[in-house]
């Protein structure tokens, strides 16, 4: 029970610091001897000490004899930061309590192995399962090499994104706009497709009470329609990233704006998978997407959506666009089986979380 007790803490000073550590996972520590908490620590931002180390620092010479509560395995190579095995061992630890193995190559179970060979006792699978879940992006990032997808929708009970129109301002309710804010302050990047571009002219920033992370902005737009007055292009507010396929336009578009760049992809390669790649490549684990029905489709059917976040208001509309549409499932079948994670009421709306359901 004291294990689970010491994990779940390390757990939620991992989670503290999400939207934070990308491309680096999330990781809480607790070091603790005599049923004592010594030292605690989070991994704050990429390149700076991780978690054990504030934990041990914490502990000083208390360490020595004690044990280590780590919701992720001490990496046991030098990156940014010296190895934390290397310190662990240093320190006198007894026992190391780890939640979840690091898939990362150079980690993979080489830090375990060091740490026991130090006669270090390790043990492993400490709520394992919450574990996992909270490095969903990191897992995916490291597996795939690609960011992890978190969908985006408000709709109306009747499953409506807008109506015929077009019009979709407002659906849900200010308590559940500030919350999709803070979403986005939890994520490298938000995208959407020119359309919304087109006819919102969203800023696409973080706006709370106490300030945010502005993720980057991803605009898809293969002909390059996005006009110069885009809030998205002047405001200066953070930077903005236009795929296109249109490489003669590319050259030049918005060379007067520095936070603005454009980047031509070739009509023979797969348009999404690309910009999912070339996002990773920039070091970006964590995609937001709010696009409308069309972009959320193109994600759900080229099975590249991840999780996905569902307002819904309490309204009725009719006739109009949809999270997801696709005419060619015709059998029950062949649906995008999803699973849900949390349901809750945010003012007047219920959100839903779901994970998509992938083979393997």
């Amino acid at each position: 029970m004291i294990h689970e007790k010491m994990m779940k803490l390390a757990l939620q000073l991992a989670q503290s610091a999400e939207g934070q550590t990308s491309p680096n996972p999330l990781v809480g520590a607790v070091c603790v001897k005599d049923g004592q908490i010594l030292g605690t620590g989070a991994h704050l931002k990429a390149g700076t000490a991780h978690a054990e180390v504030h934990a041990l620092q914490m502990a000083g010479t208390g360490a020595i004899g004690a044990d280590l509560y780590v919701t992720l395995e001490p990496c046991a190579h030098t990156g940014k930061t010296p190895p934390c095995t290397e310190l662990i061992i240093s320190s006198g630890i007894r026992r190391v309590f780890i939640a979840s193995k690091d898939p990362n190559p150079s980690v993979n179970g080489q830090g375990i192995r060091l740490l026991r060979e130090a006669g270090i006792e390790v043990v492993t699978g400490i709520l394992q399962e919450e574990a996992a879940y909270l490095n969903r992006a990191f897992f995916h990032f490291i597996k795939h090499g690609k960011p992890y997808v978190t969908l985006k929708a408000a709709v109306t009970l009747d499953g409506r994104l807008a109506t015929q129109t077009g019009d979709s301002k407002w659906i849900t309710s200010e308590a559940s706009r500030t919350d999709v804010h803070h979403l986005r302050h939890t994520h490298d990047a938000i995208l959407v497709g020119v359309q919304t571009v087109l006819h919102d002219n969203p800023f696409l920033t973080t706006r709370l009470p106490h300030g945010g992370k502005n993720p980057i902005r991803i605009i898809l737009d293969r002909r390059l329609r996005t006009p110069e007055t885009a809030n998205v292009i002047t405001d200066g507010a953070v930077e903005t990233i236009i795929f296109t396929c249109n490489a003669e336009k590319a050259k030049t578009a918005f060379s007067d704006y520095p936070l603005v760049t454009v980047e031509s992809i070739s009509e023979e390669v797969n348009f999404l998978n690309e910009v999912l790649t070339r996002l990773a490549n920039k070091g970006m684990m964590t995609l937001f997407v709010e696009g409308g029905s069309r972009v959320h489709s193109s994600f759900i059917d080229a099975g590249l959506a991840d999780d996905l976040y569902l307002y819904m208001a309490p309204k009725l509309i009719g006739n109009g666009s949809s999270l997801f549409m696709d005419d060619t499932r015709n059998l029950m079948a062949e649906n995008e089986s999803l699973r849900f994670v949390d349901v809750r009421k945010i003012g007047e709306d219920i959100r839903l979380h779901a994970r998509f359901v992938k083979e393997g």
